[in-house]
């Protein structure tokens, strides 16, 4: 019979390699990463900073939060909101049932699997303080890893982006976003967004 932590572990295993596939390259200190493992990663790290006796469908959740996603290209979506929205309705969706995919072999119960994926689908968002603590996690990691990159790409939308995400954040959150490492431009345009919420 399987252990408790032997399928907890199995399950980060089984993650992990499945995010080790993804084709894009994420590079970070001069090292690069399938970037939707890198991201993974990260995302776990954060959910820990934010919440050190997370539980266990929490933790899952943060190892499987975007598993696959490059299996969903944003090209196949048109390039406008409604496009977009579309799109990120189907990657929640594939999201939540690829992680089930692969959670239902390790052995977890139907009751664990469903609490993962009302989390991966961030269910009850503001409501539900698990999936406020993954929705703050995202937004940290968009923060630190990938943001210096993305603004300057998006100058004049950048600060109605930033305020969009962080309305999504609660007040610890917008903590923790202050205290990150950025550019001075690229902090102002944060502080900025955060002063219009």
């Amino acid at each position: 019979m399987t252990s408790s932590t032997e399928k907890f572990e199995r399950a980060f295993q089984v993650f992990d390699q499945y995010n080790k596939q993804d084709p894009n390259p994420f590079i970070w200190e001069g090292n690069t990463y399938p970037q939707e493992y890198f991201l993974s990663l990260k995302l776990h790290g954060w959910i820990l900073k934010l919440s050190p006796d997370a539980g266990e469908a929490l933790l899952l959740a943060s190892r499987c939060q975007h598993i696959g996603r490059w299996e969903i290209p944003r090209g196949d979506y048109p390039q406008d909101r409604e496009g977009y929205l579309t799109w990120r309705k189907a990657l929640s969706l594939y999201h939540a049932e690829k992680a089930e995919e692969l959670l239902a072999p390790i052995g977890y119960s139907a009751d664990t699997i469903e609490r993962v994926k009302q989390i991966v689908r961030k269910i009850k968002l503001k409501a539900d303080h698990e999936v406020q603590l993954m929705e703050n996690a995202l937004c940290l990691v968009f923060l630190q890893f990938q943001y210096e990159d993305f603004w300057p790409r998006h100058t004049d939308k950048i600060v109605d982006i930033l305020r969009k995400s962080l309305k999504k954040m609660d007040a610890e959150g917008h903590r923790h976003a202050l205290a990150l490492d950025y550019s001075a431009q690229g902090k102002q345009h944060v502080e900025a967004a955060l002063a219009q919420l």
